[in-house]
């Protein structure tokens, strides 16, 4: 049980995420690129390739690294980094790297870059930054739109082809990829957000006495939990509540019992082992999600609560410390310390 408050997004937690992230997202190396060669000269640099995204490890991490940035500079304009963010962001965010960004998506052999989770990331950095008022956050948003637009295409195209869903707890999890891009799609695409919720019913609709065998040992995502979330998102209050019963029926007796413990984390220098405090992170967003959308008088209500409070308890010291780990986690820290208010993105 956790010994006092979950913590929320104060100045100083801010300060110490956004210095963390403006120490990765330049950061060129060490790299994992996930690239196909089709010809010799197809063999680049990271920066080469990706203009904006080629820092923090992996293009992904950058990509939600820079929504971190922008997330905590509109929340705390006041903070320390906040010089060094408009500055990082009006370098890179120009039309032209924009432009080489979509240059790279447009070779056949990138059909499948980073889908479906970078996609939904890349989105979800667009939505963060339509919703700044500044000229400069308008300034940044309007350069990036073309990428966005090229991102909510790829999955008007690809969703329709999807017959099954990836419940994996890594990247290529639909269901993650499907609540993240709902944020944007909501406020910029109706297509889109009509789109994810056919398929996400077409999915999921029938899902009953879900199993919840895990963690595996490099999840960062709950299978389980992550399917639960897609549907808080896009269910009435009503239907989730049926729904989430037959879903996880005997969470009123604390079972599966799996889903309400902490993962242990045995080496956070390993890039995969670490992973695992990326999956407390997400049941802590996915469980106060939850919450959120019980009623007072349901016990799986404080259950899901306290659940949410020990999972963030247990990682959230661990979000900085080895780079295994902090090129990333604070991205899932602030979706979990964001949703403790409820959150949805529109402004």
């Amino acid at each position: 049980m956790p010994t006092s408050p979950a913590p929320a997004l104060n100045a100083a937690l801010a300060s110490r995420f956004a210095s963390t992230a403006l120490g990765h997202v330049t950061r060129e190396y060490p790299n994992i690129i996930q690239h196909v060669l089709a010809e010799p000269q197809d063999a680049r640099t990271p920066r080469e390739l990706h203009p904006i995204f080629f820092g923090s490890f992996d293009w992904h991490s950058c990509v939600h690294g820079w929504w971190t940035l922008f997330t905590l500079y509109r929340l705390h304009p006041e903070m320390p980094e906040a010089e060094a963010i408009r500055a990082k962001a009006d370098s890179l965010f120009t039309p032209e790297n924009v432009a080489g960004e979509a240059a790279y998506l447009a070779r056949p052999e990138a059909r499948g870059f980073e889908r479906p989770y970078g996609w939904a990331w890349l989105l979800m950095l667009s939505a963060e930054l339509a919703r700044h008022g500044t000229d400069e956050g308008r300034r940044w948003s309007e350069t990036l739109q073309p990428l966005a637009h090229v991102f909510a295409e790829r999955f008007k195209a690809f969703l329709p082809l999807a017959d099954y869903p990836v419940r994996v707890g890594t990247h290529p999890n639909t269901a993650f990829a499907l609540r993240l891009t709902l944020d944007y799609a909501d406020a910029h695409d109706v297509d889109l957000a009509s789109l994810c919720r056919k398929v996400a019913l077409r999915w999921h609709g029938d899902d009953r006495d879900c199993q919840a065998w895990e963690p595996s040992q490099d999840e960062f995502l709950s299978p389980a939990l992550m399917v639960a979330e897609l549907m808080r998102r896009i269910l009435p209050s009503d239907d989730f509540q049926s729904w989430f019963g037959a879903f996880l029926p005997g969470l009123a007796a604390h079972e599966p019992a799996t889903l309400l413990s902490p993962a242990r984390v045995s080496d956070r220098s390993d890039g995969k082992i670490a992973h695992l405090d990326g999956l407390n992170l997400s049941r802590a967003w996915c469980w106060r999600g939850i919450a959120s959308a019980l009623p007072g008088d349901n016990p799986v209500r404080a259950i899901a609560a306290d659940a949410a409070d020990r999972h963030l308890d247990v990682a959230l010291e661990h979000v900085t410390g080895d780079y295994m780990g902090e090129h990333w986690l604070a991205s899932f820290a602030l979706l979990a310390l964001l949703q403790e208010k409820g959150w949805v993105v529109s402004p």
